[in-house]
């Protein structure tokens, strides 16, 4: 089984921090020469009285450095959205910036120079936040032939979607959980959670799939989910084998019932039928009354009569029928 080990951010800081102010990357520049990565102000500060590089020490030109070194916008996506909180202060202290000296023309920057630029304009998502989910049973069959279901789709299919708010940190092993228990859904079913027609992981968060999946908030997170039979089998007795072996076992124990018959046919067993189906008590979920996706476990009884005559066995010298 796949095991996942979780990376303190402390462990990610030489490549997150800048060597020149030992803090996070704000504007992250990269020297295109050696490909180092620092703070735009303070590489641009630095390479006033120098030509090299501070790591390395590579030369990054000959008279006008400013010229080879540049933006790196992914570097410093990546930054903000590992650093928790971190976007929201740099945008908060650039408005009080220029909120305290409006003599300063920021006319010319871009709304993130000027702090102006929200976390959902930037996609930024925090384990605190708040995400709004749809789920509802994947059903392959209406998964082909969907074409234009968006625009079309049946009133039956939107009062089977349910829409949650969970925190950005919840992962998709609590969904589960929470799909098994609102549900009563039996331990011998397992339960997958999935974004379109591909199977989530256990330890993705909902920040995790928002970001894998370019999730752009333009409605609710979709997700999905499906019952499958557990991959455990059980091993189921018949009635019959477990009379033969009682029958065995006293004419071994005992010398006197030596004679005793071999097996007796039987119209009842023991044991519930494995193919009952399981009642749901949940209106809301009619599919779950059929767990292995909308197909009946349901299963005709075996018959022990031959034509029209009954069976006829003799127990112990004593003749009996079943009618």
């Amino acid at each position: 089984m796949h095991r996942t080990t979780r990376i303190k951010i402390t462990e990610l800081n030489p490549h997150l921090m800048c060597v020149l102010c030992g803090g996070y990357f704000i504007d992250a520049t990269t020297i295109i020469e050696c490909l180092h990565s620092f703070c735009k102000m303070c590489i641009v500060r630095y390479l006033e009285t120098s030509k090299y590089c501070p790591i390395c020490d590579v030369q990054v030109h000959k008279t006008k450095p400013l010229l080879n070194i540049r933006s790196d916008k992914t570097l410093q996506d990546i930054v903000y959205k590992l650093v928790p909180g971190l976007f929201k202060n740099e945008m908060k202290r650039r408005r009080d910036f220029y909120a305290a000296h409006p003599s300063v023309d920021a006319s010319n920057g871009s709304n993130e120079d000027r702090g102006e630029v929200a976390d959902e304009e930037k996609r930024i998502i925090t384990d605190d936040e708040i995400i709004s989910l749809s789920i509802e049973f994947f059903d392959p069959n209406r998964a082909k032939h969907q074409g234009n279901a968006e625009e079309t789709q049946t009133k039956e299919e939107v009062n089977n979607k349910r829409y949650l708010q969970c925190p950005a940190a919840m992962t998709v092993m609590h969904l589960r959980k929470f799909l098994r228990s609102k549900m009563d859904i039996p331990c011998t079913f397992q339960i997958e959670v999935m974004y379109e027609d591909e199977p989530l992981k256990d330890y993705y968060t909902l920040m995790d799939i928002a970001y894998i999946y370019t999730w752009r908030r333009n409605g609710p997170l979709p997700l999905k989910y499906r019952v499958r039979p557990s991959c455990k089998k059980m091993k189921i007795s018949h009635p019959q084998d477990d009379l033969n072996s009682a029958n065995r076992s006293e004419s071994d124990s005992a010398s006197d019932k030596a004679s005793s018959p071999a097996g007796v046919a039987s119209t009842s067993s023991p044991l519930p039928s494995p193919s009952t189906p399981a009642q749901s008590s949940h209106s809301h979920f009619p599919h779950i009354s059929n767990p292995v996706n909308g197909t009946s476990m349901t299963s005709p009884n075996r018959q022990f009569t031959f034509g029209n005559k009954v069976r006829k066995a003799s127990l112990n010298g004593s003749s009996t029928s079943s009618g």
